[in-house]
């Protein structure tokens, strides 16, 4: 078909031509994206209209993940801002926040904004720091990174670390849709770059080399685990010491500093890029890593081969459209549940799955508790005090369910900061009536500052107990309170224990956090086995160190 020069003067379409750039960036922000590519193939007159850098701007800030002030630092790292909204729009979906049930303690990981990517940052089981949880430093751990390359493409990288060095494992990543959530670690089968040898072991995995292979998914879990290790083995590479920076920006306090980390930033991501190409961490130029690397060079270098094998490595973010689809994911590797709908199913001793259920909806005007709540036991909240300085930090997801015409308040319990754990994980630690007020009194008149405490509102409900075995807590009555400055308090009735809360932002709190060593790189995505203890201080060394200044 034959494009155009031109349209009719006469036409509706001529009026969106006679716009100036800015008024058209403005009239897109009511389109999508794949609006304003369609529009671009009717004429070449609106082609050049809809490639214009402004519209694309617009639809990179109505993605949503970066605010618009970074936008234009991200711009500097690709091709153009329709190749920025490209990626953008491929990682939207691993945005915010993965829980896994194993270990029990809670498997937390928050998928956030760094510098043209986004790091999925895991939440270390800790106590309490001494400033406090807005105050003081979050101890985190990288999990994985999607990086953005020059035209928009997503490039993965897994983190590692065994007997004290950091890895780099590359992979792909693919995205089925925008409702997926369920994350899944895959090796794909590559025969290209793969040397006889090395595909004689794996056919050792797999299957046999006269019969059909299996897919990833119909694996039995030891297999799986086996083909996992031996892929990231052969395809991680050593971070080099450039690759050791920051891999997000933190606060804009410090407007210097800022400055000084996107530099590094930049320079990071520019290495990282070439690893990616060239399957190596030798890599010289890093500046002019755009013109470094041409086809030529690429088919002269045996090392190609290892780039070849690193796409093996795939991360898949599917979703659960039909039971059907989803009874083939579920026994496959559900590393990770997104909370935006389920906790991934863990195996047990013998095959069988447990699922359970953690709900995270957009909340509704009438649902202003709902989110990730962060707190500690014992009162007043805040900061330790002197005869109590290790308590345990609690990571909680407050969402709402509509029960017999009542609606309840449910905190669901996704992390635990204890060594060995007391409450089962995606337990709820208490449930509350929203519509029945309770009549309890506070007990305590004071806070950590000797100011009297004021009741905004109050609920009945039952908090956690100690029921029929670890697996099936009881409970007990109790009451929620709200004070008015946001705090909440959980108090059971019989033993006045009591449970504060506030409400967290993952993001801020990680920008100023604490890193430390991640594990390595499959138990770095899941842990698969069950545990009851801390396996993140188990290893390595640094872990012990950070959890016990703690």
């Amino acid at each position: 078909m034959l494009v155009p020069d031109t349209i009719d003067s006469n036409s509706n379409s001529s009026l969106l031509l006679s716009l100036p750039d800015d008024v058209f960036a403005m009239v897109s922000r009511f389109l999508l994206p794949r609006d304003v590519c369609s529009l671009s193939l009717c004429c070449r007159s609106l082609y050049a209209l809809a490639a214009c850098e402004k519209v694309w701007l617009t639809q990179c800030d109505m993605v949503g993940i970066v605010p618009h002030k970074d936008l234009v630092h991200w711009r500097n790292g690709v091709s153009s801002y329709k190749a920025l909204c490209r990626f953008l729009l491929k990682v939207k979906p691993l945005i915010g926040i993965w829980v896994h049930q194993n270990p029990e303690l809670g498997n937390l990981v928050y998928v956030m904004p760094g510098f043209v990517s986004v790091v999925g940052c895991r939440i270390i089981p800790q106590e309490l720091g001494p400033m406090g949880i807005h105050d003081g430093p979050i101890l985190w751990a990288p999990v994985f990174e999607v990086l953005g390359d020059f035209h928009g493409s997503p490039n993965f990288f897994l983190h590692g670390n065994e007997k004290g060095l950091d890895y780099i494992c590359y992979g792909s990543f693919q995205s089925t849709n925008n409702s997926c959530n369920v994350l899944l670690l895959e090796v794909e089968p590559r025969q290209q770059g793969i040397t006889n040898r090395e595909n004689s072991r794996l056919q050792g995995v797999v299957g046999n080399n006269n019969k059909a292979m299996f897919p990833f998914s119909r694996l039995c879990l030891s297999d799986r685990k086996k083909l996992l290790e031996f892929t990231t083995s052969r395809v991680r590479q050593e971070v080099p010491p450039m690759a050791m920076g920051p891999l997000f920006p933190g606060l804009r306090d410090d407007y210097a500093n800022f400055q000084k980390e996107l530099v590094l930033l930049k320079r990071r991501r520019g290495l990282l890029s070439q690893m990616y190409r060239l399957g190596c961490s030798e890599v010289d130029n890093i500046e002019n890593s755009e013109e470094a690397v041409g086809p030529v060079q690429l088919e002269q270098d045996d090392r190609r081969k290892s780039l070849e094998c690193s796409r093996a490595l795939t991360i898949l973010l599917d979703g659960v459209g039909s039971d059907k689809q989803y009874s083939k994911r579920k026994n496959g590797v559900n590393f990770w549940g997104s909370l935006k709908h389920m906790l991934g199913g863990s195996s047990s001793n013998n095959g069988r799955h447990e699922n359970k259920h953690m709900p995270l909806q957009d909340p509704a005007e009438d649902q202003v508790y709902a989110g990730i709540w962060g707190g500690t036991f014992g009162w007043p909240p805040g900061k330790p005090s002197e005869d109590k300085p290790g308590k345990a930090l609690f990571f909680l997801l407050l969402s709402y369910e509509e029960s017999h015409g009542q609606q309840h308040l449910i905190a669901t319990k996704i992390l635990e900061g204890t060594h060995y754990v007391l409450h089962p994980n995606g337990s709820a630690m208490f449930i509350v009536n929203i519509n029945e007020p309770s009549s309890e009194p506070f007990p305590w008149n004071t806070d950590a500052d000797s100011y009297p405490v004021n009741i905004k509102h109050s609920f009945t409900g039952e908090g956690i107990a100690n029921g029929y075995g670890f697996r099936y807590p009881g409970s007990k009555p109790g009451s929620l309170f709200e004070f008015e400055d946001g705090i909440l308090a959980f108090i059971w009735k019989d033993s006045r224990a009591v449970l504060t809360l506030q409400r967290l932002n993952l993001q801020e709190l990680l920008r100023k956090g604490e890193r430390v060593p991640c594990l390595p790189p499959i138990t770095n995505f899941s842990c698969l086995t069950k545990s009851y203890s801390n396996v993140f201080t188990g290893f390595p060394d640094a872990y012990t160190s950070s959890f016990s200044l703690r």
